[in-house]
């Protein structure tokens, strides 16, 4: 689940905790095969801007840092991924209004025991909390975002890799326990209470299926 509650403006260094529980070797993940992948997915990344490619070293240089970088457990940030579900044309977006952040927002959240990649845990967080079965997963990643949360008390920071999915032909979503409500809107016209970088991934996993 995605715990998405506000984004700071601007390119931030990563928080660091001397000694804390975010340092260590990487947590049993298939042979720490979930941090290794994501490494690999953020250095063969083009960063479309020059804000994202900031973000791109910090999540590289986070994962440096810390074995369980992957994982909520890591204090002063950890990454989690997101996914824009797309109707099957391309149009609309499914979001998810949550509980937490009081917004509209796509599916998200934390990679979790068992998880392999980064493309799965967004493929996974995205049916689980849209309920549609058989969503594809566009190539990505598509954006990076990093967000305030309060993971760990005062708070931390998601680390957030971007995908889009697109939904089969006549899919109806089925609103999770996670989420306040569930709509389709236009991929040109999301409603407030939303953000920039939803609109974003939004307008960008649309232009990545309309180039097929």
């Amino acid at each position: 689940m995605s715990e998405r509650t506000g984004r700071p403006a601007g390119h931030a260094p990563s928080p660091d905790v001397p000694g804390g529980a975010g340092n260590g070797r990487p947590r049993a993940d298939g042979d720490g095969r979930l941090h290794s992948d994501a490494r690999a997915v953020l250095t063969g990344w083009a960063a479309p801007t020059g804000p994202e490619e900031l973000l791109r070293e910090d999540f590289l240089e986070h994962l440096r840092l810390h074995g369980n970088g992957m994982y909520r457990e890591c204090v002063p940030g950890h990454l989690t991924a997101t996914t824009a579900v797309l109707s099957h044309d391309g149009e609309r977006v499914l979001l998810t209004l949550h509980g937490k952040a009081g917004m509209w927002l796509p599916m998200g959240g934390h990679c979790e025991a068992g998880d392999l990649s980064l493309a799965g845990v967004a493929l996974r967080e995205a049916t689980e909390e849209s309920g549609i079965p058989g969503l594809r997963l566009l190539p990505g990643p598509l954006a990076l975002d990093r967000h305030r949360v309060w993971c760990h008390p005062p708070f931390s920071h998601h680390l957030d890799v971007e995908y889009g999915a697109v939904a089969p032909a006549g899919a109806e979503a089925v609103i999770s326990e996670e989420s306040l409500d569930l709509r389709w809107f236009p991929v040109d016209a999301i409603p407030d209470p939303s953000d920039e970088a939803t609109r974003r991934l939004a307008r960008r996993a649309r232009e990545v299926l309309r180039a097929g």
